[in-house]
């Protein structure tokens, strides 16, 4: 299947700030492009490929939050980081697919969390965004909201999915904010991904392999 081909996803949880950022350029082309956001825990994809997240280690840490505060500024998007940072991000999942994870729902939560810089981690600290998506508070601990939002990353997890933000455009995979340009070159050419080297390098053996 070609990258201009099947469906067209893009899987995020809001506790990363490159899905904030991914999400400025993506948003202003969502429809043209027929993307579909799907709301995922990037905690349960860690876990099922054996990962730390980049806030997990230090230095690291500390690197991705000037790097993404750089970005935003260069950039021109607003961004300012919540109180704490992990956080629990279950409930703002589950209130995107509770609110039918339209794009004006993905909007307001990540207003509220990454241009507002407010607490995402409870109900209570959603509730302003609760409100002014007319959420009945119970929706986000209904068994059917759980449920999608357990399909969505089993789905990730199982297309392959390693990181957020990825965008799938048929059988390709393509993550994180910087991969862009190179989606949509890949969406636009898709013979782009079948040339001789990107072939080649699908194929390219492990020369070592560190123990663990």
């Amino acid at each position: 299947m070609s990258a201009a081909a099947g469906e067209r996803r893009w899987f995020f949880d809001f506790i990363s700030p490159f899905a904030y950022l991914h999400w400025q350029k993506l948003r202003p082309r969502l429809a043209e492009l027929a993307v579909e956001p799907v709301p995922i825990v990037f905690a349960a994809v860690l876990q099922a490929r054996g990962q730390k997240g980049p806030a997990e280690i230090p230095g690291k840490r500390e690197f991705t939050y000037r790097h993404t505060l750089w970005q935003a500024r260069r950039d021109g998007i607003e961004l300012r980081y919540p109180p704490a940072h992990p956080f629990n991000p279950i409930a703002a999942l589950r209130l995107c697919i509770a609110a039918g994870g339209t794009p004006e729902a993905v909007d307001a939560i990540f207003d509220w969390i990454w241009r507002r810089g407010q607490a995402g981690d409870g109900v209570e600290a959603l509730q302003p965004v609760i409100d002014a998506l007319g959420i009945d508070p119970a929706a986000l601990g209904a068994e059917a909201t759980k449920a999608a939002l357990r399909a969505n990353t089993d789905a990730a997890i199982a297309a392959g999915v390693y990181g957020v933000p990825t965008l799938k455009f048929g059988s390709e995979l393509f993550w994180g904010c910087d991969a862009h340009e190179f989606a949509l070159d890949a969406l636009q050419h898709p013979e782009l991904l079948h040339d001789p080297e990107m072939q080649r390098l699908t194929r390219l053996p492990l020369g070592q392999q560190r123990r663990s």
